[in-house]
């Protein structure tokens, strides 16, 4: 974009300059005087280093003290050195200008100083656009930047919404649990107690056919929501929380936690989770000389993910020596899932569960 502003610029200075030079009557026109001066102004465009710059520009000034005919060529070459660090190089220019005004006719020093104003109100041009641009480009990265970051914070915001959900979710599923069993389940205890008294004592034959289908129809109730406490129990356990519970109570060395699953498992999965969780640290305790321990919960489109991994040294390591892995093993084979372990650089135990979980 910059170089073809600068171009296009330049060729329209380089148009009005031949312009003028052709229209002089006392200048002696050559080819080589317009191939020196494309020369020159080519090399300026090339090279960015200031320094250079300079010396090609003192240099063409030089030149012109002895050939009378680059003198229209100067704004040509004065508009590559203005706005830089050596932009007053160019005063140099007015060397041969006053040098060739005396054997040269008002008609060409007038053109050259118009040249020149020319050339500079096009170069301001020029440096005013890019600054435009850049200053355009930069607000338009900033706004940018921050409409990902209000995704982000959106994004977070409404992941928090959801876990609040949840949260809260679970603990009205607890309270209900604990109201069902602490109120209506000591009722139907106290009444089951009650009508198996009175079929004790009681001798009428009658009655205690109403009492016995009374007691069995209070028993099934009781079993019944006994279940439902428990299924109701069972879907409100949170697995995040129920993990960090238990790395709350590590104290054996330093552990991060790192847990990205956002559906919610089944609940024989979550069991089956905490268990390997609880056996994995515990063997650590008891076996390793780790001072660091990592787990990772991870979700995939279909599959579930845990990763344990410790820094501990391992030394004569068999799966069959002890119970603990074995289990760990048998929990994960009866999710029809994965389970590897890996002892080099420390002992990591790596587990997938598909998420289409066989009924057992």
């Amino acid at each position: 974009m910059f170089i073809f502003i600068n171009l296009t610029d330049k060729l329209i200075i380089f148009i009005c300059c031949l312009i003028v030079y052709l229209c002089q009557a006392d200048l002696n026109i050559s080819v080589v005087t317009i191939l020196i001066s494309i020369t020159f102004s080519g090399f300026l465009s090339y090279f960015d280093d200031e320094r250079l710059r300079t010396v090609l520009t003192t240099g063409f000034s030089v030149l012109s003290c002895f050939v009378s005919e680059l003198v229209v060529f100067l704004p040509l070459i004065a508009y590559d050195m203005l706005f830089y660090k050596y932009q007053y190089i160019n005063l140099f220019g007015i060397i041969p200008l006053l040098y060739f005004i005396k054997p040269v006719s008002i008609q060409l020093f007038s053109p050259v100083i118009t040249l020149l104003f020319l050339c500079i109100l096009i170069r301001y041009r020029a440096e005013a656009y890019i600054k435009l641009y850049f200053k355009y480009n930069e607000l338009s990265d900033t706004t940018r930047e921050m409409s990902i970051q209000l995704k982000k914070q959106n994004r977070a915001l409404i992941e928090n919404q959801d876990n609040e959900r949840t949260l809260a979710t679970i603990n009205e599923r607890n309270r209900i649990a604990r109201e069902i069993h602490d109120n209506v389940g000591h009722l139907l205890s106290s009444a089951i107690l009650q009508s198996g008294a009175l079929l004790t004592i009681n001798q009428d034959e009658k009655v205690r056919n109403g009492l016995e289908a009374l007691n069995n129809t209070l028993s099934l109730a009781m079993n019944s929501i006994r279940t439902s406490v428990h299924e109701l129990y069972d879907e409100s356990i949170d697995l995040n929380a129920e993990i960090e519970k238990i790395i709350d109570q590590f104290t054996f060395c330093e552990i991060s936690y790192d847990y990205h699953i956002n559906s919610t498992p089944e609940k024989k999965l979550k069991y089956a989770f905490i268990s390997i969780v609880k056996e994995a640290l515990s063997n650590i305790m008891k076996h390793s000389n780790a001072t660091h321990t990592s787990i990772t919960f991870r979700e995939h489109p279909a599959f579930y993910q845990l990763i344990i991994r410790d820094n501990g040294s391992v030394k004569g390591y068999n799966i069959e020596d002890g119970l603990g892995l074995r289990n760990m093993i048998d929990r994960v084979h009866s999710f029809n899932g994965n389970i590897n372990i890996i002892t080099e650089n420390g002992f990591e135990i790596f587990i997938s569960i598909p998420k289409e979980v066989p009924q057992t």
